[in-house]
């Protein structure tokens, strides 16, 4: 009893830092290699938390929100998640609606989690009911760089089969917008196909879509791809057109993964009860954090739906999706941009998880379980906005949108 009336005394949150990182001079549009947003809270006993929100084109709104979130956790006991949250809710009228608002607030209780656990000195997986998942199977991202041509796209792609992928996601589609060419779909299915047959069946594709196309389209390309037996396809029409799921999976069997653009569990609880979705893929950092994902999951779970986190930013983001993987009967896989990260970014934390062969394993340490690496943070502060590159939108993998 005495021990818990300490912890919460020293427990309000006294300190509140929102960092935007980057490097200037090389950075380029794609969010996964540019700049980063955090946010660190010190309670009034000097225990340091972390957490992260995305930055897709909205580095300078998303920090600004988080200085609105400030103001309702500042000098809030950091145990009371649940109370915290909601206390925003009932002031931030849009956040239903607004990724910015949604972003600030996961980054704000990501970090809640992160001191939780070291004060209670317990990986957050351990307070989320433990361990079900002993390593995280992971597929690779970013690593497709400049490819064009079905050539381009197997020579990296066996590099990645050499560091131990077993899986990878990729977007064949060039510079095909809403409508899709006849060029550009016989580029895509020409790549996918190179890769197949150059890759074998033991290698798992998964197809991007990146939210590009129109209803019509959407079916065009997946009917097209479907001999190849992608193990998903993600985000297939526009993100609006729900309507338009329901029409793509009439017509197309490759599995629709998405939800990277969903904001809470109730609107996964939608897309899930309505079969629009085959596998669900959360972002930590836009959906409300780690408890809101863990239920998120548990809805999914209950539909029979699994789970593959978007995780498409920095470490910490990472980290805290790796606490809630390891905790959940039905995680399929987990996304890693790690081996393709700029230096700095792959050094902001010293230690914490292990990405080997293919699979992730977390260290077991206090809360978020990382050491972030202080001089990294210092030597690569910024502020601005995020590179822009008019030719290229920053989802795609750089130098990917072409004819």
């Amino acid at each position: 009893m005495l021990l818990s009336a300490s912890l919460h005394m020293d427990s309000k949150i006294s300190s509140v830092e929102i960092l935007e990182l980057g490097e200037k001079g090389r950075e380029i549009s794609s969010p996964w290699s540019s700049t980063i947003l955090l946010v660190r809270l010190t309670t009034s006993d000097g225990t340091v938390g972390y957490g992260e929100a995305p930055t897709t084109l909205m580095t300078l709104p998303v920090k600004e929100s988080l200085r609105e979130v400030e103001r309702v956790f500042s000098g809030k006991n950091v145990f009371n998640v649940e109370r915290n949250v909601k206390e925003f809710y009932k002031h931030s009228f849009y956040l239903s609606k607004s990724m910015e608002a949604t972003s600030a607030l996961s980054a704000f209780e990501i970090a809640s989690w992160d001191i939780i656990g070291k004060k209670l000195g317990a990986p957050i997986y351990d307070l989320m009911g433990g361990q079900i998942n002993d390593r995280i199977r992971a597929y690779a991202n970013g690593w497709y760089s400049n490819c064009v041509t079905p050539e381009d796209f197997l020579n990296k792609a066996k590099q990645v089969v050499k560091m131990g992928f077993t899986a990878m996601k990729f977007d064949p589609f060039g510079n095909n917008f809403d409508s899709i060419s006849k060029k550009g779909l016989r580029n895509a299915v020409a790549i996918v196909e190179k890769l197949r047959d150059g890759l074998g069946d033991d290698v798992d594709l998964l197809i991007e879509t990146h939210g590009r196309f129109s209803t019509r389209a959407a079916i065009e390309a997946g009917r097209a791809l479907e001999e190849f037996n992608p193990f998903f396809m993600e985000e297939p029409v526009h993100p609006e057109l729900e309507v338009g799921l329901a029409e793509f999976k009439r017509y197309v069997s490759i599995p629709v993964a998405l939800g990277e653009r969903l904001l809470n569990k109730t609107d996964f609880a939608r897309y899930i009860s309505e079969g629009l979705v085959d596998v669900i893929q959360p972002d930590l950092t836009n959906s409300l954090g780690i408890l809101e994902n863990k239920k998120t999951a548990a809805i999914a779970e209950a539909f029979g739906v699994p789970v593959a986190f978007h995780n498409a930013f920095g470490p910490i983001q990472t980290a805290a999706t790796l606490n809630v993987d390891y905790t959940i009967p039905n995680f399929l896989i987990q996304e890693s941009f790690e081996a393709f990260w700029p230096d700095w970014k792959k050094n902001l934390v010293k230690s914490g998880y292990k990405l080997e062969n293919g699979y992730f394993t977390l260290s077991g340490r206090p809360g978020l379980g990382i050491e972030v690496d202080e001089k990294i943070i210092e030597s690569h502060k910024v502020d601005g906005m995020e590179p822009f590159d008019e030719n290229e939108p920053p989802w795609v993998v750089s130098g990917t949108y072409k004819e």
